[in-house]
């Protein structure tokens, strides 16, 4: 199991479109994906739980990967959450 702390650097943070981007994006890997803010946790392959979280633009999340590609999960999904790809 791998996790990272990352900032949302997107602009509008992960609402409505970025959010839908993020979980088809993690949905392409096997490792199980959690996002956490303020002790909530959501399954970062679910639409409904990455919103229901509300991640702003400048907010801290906890990204936890676990399985065969977990580190290449991580990875590039940080990346998107960062604004950096």
């Amino acid at each position: 199991m791998l996790a990272k702390k990352v900032t949302v650097g997107l602009k509008n943070g992960l609402q409505a479109r970025p959010a839908a981007l993020f979980v088809e994006n993690a949905n392409a890997f096997h490792a199980q994906l959690i996002l956490e803010k303020d002790g909530h946790k959501a399954n970062g392959k679910s639409i409904m739980g990455v919103m229901c979280l509300a991640p702003r633009y400048g907010e801290h999340l906890l990204l936890t990967a676990e399985g065969q590609d977990e580190r290449e999960a991580l990875d590039q999904l940080a990346a998107f959450v960062e604004n950096s790809l």
